[in-house]
């Protein structure tokens, strides 16, 4: 789960609070769920450790005890990690595609020395659970996996195939995801995607619900790496030119440099549902930009919050420093790393060519790290929505479902970019303040895990059921 909890946390709805039956009545499967969370935690899926593919293994040997057949289990080693891909078979009595059903296995590293906790232990305490990647994005994995194994022990016949297809490298290259879309398009061939890494609901800091936020489009990632050399020379007999002072010159002309505002009809329409619930000059400003994406003060006052600034437009901002060999020696070299965050429709290209002006220096040699993937948004398709609704509202009564643009990334843009439509609607709600993903303490309400397999079991019979 990316950069989405901040901007659920003040989106507009009326706030209902979980009632005692919610709180206290765990949903089938609920010691099962946890028994697979508590696994998937143990293992050290972050890059460098080669523990992926363990985890992998150990889902499709679950898949198999729960009567999945071995032809529809499809475990995709891919270098130091894995990708897994599991088909529910229906019988296509619905005439459509299947649908996907995406989450990732790998997780940040965490270093158990600055954790309070062991991060590779689960453990239950004051009503959360703490673990690296029980937000991100393990529950997601396991409340998938759950519904799958659920359904099956209930006999659920689905009117069309349902696919799980886990990636394994979701938070480093990506090439697993590539390789579901493209190199293994076979299994994974969908009329959509719908994600569990994205999306989900917001808890007020008294427990009560907010809302409920649908990702339909992320911004496009990519690095730029920019450098530049020098003869360099004894310190004691400086030049005139100097790489770290020509590099931080271009640096500071980024720094000062302020993309133009940007908006969608996706942002645009975030910002009027959300507009009501932040209120104060922040609501103000959320207003005036879903009216007028040029209104300067709405502009600048939206982008004083760094949960919304990724939202009016293109970021790039300097995240690495490089330069220098030696004390007593002039730098022969200095580089950065710029990464951007880009507006759908702006281009990669176009973006690269705004950072090249503002440095102001031809001699800075320019370099894209990755090959990024640029995505459109998703459309807003009326039976998605309906099925969300559907969902969301058996368990939460009247709450607003906002479609927003993630400002991070997921797997979901290899979907969209291989044109299959994709839609974060994660199952968990949670509190602006307990967002660690990626940080210390990662940690999750109990009461999310059993929502998010009630959420998970409502939209997979609803969407795949006999009607």
């Amino acid at each position: 789960m990316k950069q989405t909890i901040s901007a659920l946390a003040i989106a507009a709805s009326m706030a209902f609070a979980p009632t005692a039956a919610q709180a206290d009545d765990r949903p089938p499967f609920a010691d099962k769920a946890m028994e697979l969370l508590r696994e998937a935690v143990s293992m050290r899926t972050a890059q460098g450790h080669g523990e992926v593919p363990r985890l992998a293994a150990y889902l499709a040997n679950e898949f198999r005890k729960g009567g999945f057949a071995d032809e529809d289990i499809h475990l995709l080693p891919m270098g130091e990690t894995a990708a897994l891909v599991v088909r529910y078979k229906g019988d296509g009595s619905a005439g459509k595609k299947p649908i996907s059903l995406s989450a990732h296995m790998d997780v940040v590293d965490a270093l158990p020395e600055d954790w309070e906790r062991d991060p590779f232990t689960l453990i239950e305490e004051d009503g959360y659970l703490f673990g690296r990647g029980v937000l991100d994005n393990k529950m997601g994995i396991v409340s998938l996996t759950t519904a799958f194994l659920r359904l099956k022990a209930e006999g659920f016949v689905p009117s069309r195939d349902l696919i799980i297809a886990f990636s394994g490298d979701e938070e480093t290259d990506m090439t697993t995801t590539k390789a579901l879309v493209n190199e293994y398009r076979h299994l994974t061939d969908s009329e959509f995607v719908l994600n569990a890494d994205a999306g989900g609901g917001a808890l007020s800091e008294d427990g009560s619900v907010i809302s409920y936020n649908l990702q339909a489009a992320e911004k496009t990632y990519v690095s730029f790496e920019m450098a530049i050399t020098n003869p360099g020379g004894h310190s004691s007999r400086p030049r005139p030119d100097n790489a770290i002072y020509e590099l931080a010159t271009a640096l500071k002309n980024i720094e000062a440099y302020k993309f133009p505002a940007q908006a969608s009809e996706l942002t645009r329409a975030f910002f009027a549902a959300s507009a009501d619930k932040a209120g104060g000059d922040l609501g103000k400003a959320m207003a005036r930009f879903s009216q007028n994406p040029e209104d300067e003060w709405a502009v600048k006052t939206l982008r004083s919050y760094p949960e919304y600034v990724g939202t009016t437009g293109t970021t790039c901002v300097t995240t690495m420093l490089k330069a220098g060999h030696a004390e007593n020696a002039l730098p022969q070299s200095a580089s950065a790393v710029v990464n951007c965050r880009i507006f759908p429709g702006a281009g990669v290209e176009n973006t690269l060519n705004t950072l090249k002006s503002v440095a102001g220096n031809d001699a800075i040699v320019w370099r894209e790290m990755k090959e990024p993937t640029e995505s459109a948004a998703s459309p807003l398709r009326d039976d998605v929505m309906a099925v969300l609704e559907r969902a969301v509202h058996a368990q939460h009564p009247g709450i607003k479902i906002i479609p927003y643009m993630e400002s991070g990334g997921t797997d979901g843009m290899h979907f969209r970019a291989a044109g299959i439509e994709s839609y974060g609607m994660s199952g968990v709600f949670i509190k602006g303040s307990d967002m660690f993903a990626h940080g210390l303490n990662e940690r999750v309400p109990v009461e999310s895990l059993w929502g998010s397999l009630r959420h998970w079991h409502l939209i997979l019979t609803d969407i795949a059921g006999k009607n």
